[in-house]
């Protein structure tokens, strides 16, 4: 018998790259084609002030084909307008909870879909677990001060199992280090946290949006103290920026008129158009809340003890779930917690134990919208 030599061919897997132009979506790019993936980067313009220098940049630099996606018209209806609408109705959302699965996921699968590829990938810190019967479980990431699951909690099973994120056992020095290692040019860029504004924050978006009319700042007791500039831009919880008493108010002044101590928004009243604050920060305390929309990752609803976050940048607390209906969920926290504000988002999580091989650290089981 003759044996014929031959070459098996390796098929490398095909994933293409969500690449913004920053730092953290261009070392997950570099990585994976380090680790031997066949990458694509994928720029995608959301809005008008949109521009893909940059990820073009890193795409020469890691030799990569660059595409581009115009995903404008579907980012204004599902992010701006719900952002703006969110705000007029009283509620404070967050716009890349809603991004990342109606429109940055969901874009990029699809895409992958059409040109036969087998994954997609971003560069958010958090770290995937796959394990069996195709079930995928999300971690918090090891820089825990950068973990970005809290983003990610509406995200389903069948988007799962087509994401790949590859910085979840990163730092973020680590992945600088990295940027530099491989001379990448945006090693130093950092994202802004409203990606369709060049304002500071918020508060000056929405003012160029919605026409708001003045009203009374009043306390808890009912005491007139201040006129407002629009229910819309002030959010429960928020201490700087309340137009109390006259404006540049000297130290001295303010001392002698009894203002010495904050105060705190407590509450929007909309069928009065009044902003109820409070030097107490006591007043925004609360033990219970509820959620509604409620997403579990695992597809199975889940009600017990966890950990909840109610807003990014919050810490985990302990508390308690309880189901009311379907996708509305009551929680109740061992401590009461503070500022708990309409339209954030809720997202909960398992607490880490020893015993657990799949992952490390705590869990992301879901999450739901703070009604």
């Amino acid at each position: 018998m003759k044996i014929v030599n031959c070459k098996l061919k390796i098929v490398k897997p095909k994933v293409l790259v969500a690449t913004s132009g920053g730092v953290d979506s261009s070392v997950a790019a570099a990585i994976l084609k380090k680790n031997g993936y066949e990458v694509v980067g994928v720029f995608m313009r959301m809005h008008d002030k949109s521009n893909s220098r940059d990820a073009r940049k890193v795409t020469q630099k890691l030799k990569i084909p660059f595409r581009a996606l115009d995903v404008r018209k579907e980012f204004k209806k599902l992010v701006i307008d719900y952002f703006i609408h969110e705000h007029k109705i009283g509620n404070t959302p967050n716009p890349c909870v809603e991004c990342n699965p109606q429109i940055k996921f969901k874009f990029l699968i699809d895409l992958a879909t059409k040109l036969k590829f087998d994954y997609v990938a971003t560069g958010h810190y958090v770290r995937p677990r796959r394990i069996s019967l195709g079930l995928t479980r999300l971690f918090i990431a090891k820089d825990t001060k950068k973990d970005q699951s809290y983003f990610l909690w509406q995200l389903t099973q069948k988007q799962l199992s087509k994401i790949i994120f590859p910085l979840g056992d990163y730092t973020k020095e680590q992945v600088r280090e990295l940027a530099k290692k491989w001379k990448l040019p945006v090693h130093e860029k950092e994202s802004q946290d409203i990606c369709f504004s060049s304002n500071a924050d918020a508060r000056g978006f929405l003012k160029s949006q919605i026409h708001a009319e003045r009203g009374s700042i009043i306390t808890k007791d009912g005491k007139k103290i201040g006129e407002h500039k629009g229910l819309p831009f002030y959010t429960v919880g928020q201490r700087k920026r309340i137009e109390i008493g006259p404006p540049r108010l000297a130290k001295a002044s303010r001392r002698e008129a009894g203002e010495t101590r904050p105060y705190y928004v407590v509450r929007k009243d909309f069928k009065n158009n009044t902003l109820i604050v409070s030097q107490s920060q006591k007043d925004l305390l609360q033990k219970e809340m509820f959620v509604k929309s409620v997403n579990w990752l695992s597809g199975k609803p889940f009600s017990g003890k966890c950990k909840a976050k109610i807003r990014s940048m919050a810490p985990m607390v302990l508390c308690q779930i309880f189901k009311i209906q379907n996708s509305k969920f009551k929680i109740r926290f061992i401590k009461p917690q503070r500022a708990i504000t309409p339209g954030q988002s809720a997202v909960f999580y398992l607490p880490r134990r020893s015993t657990a091989k799949a992952g490390k650290g705590n869990e992301l089981l879901g999450g739901g919208i703070i009604t």
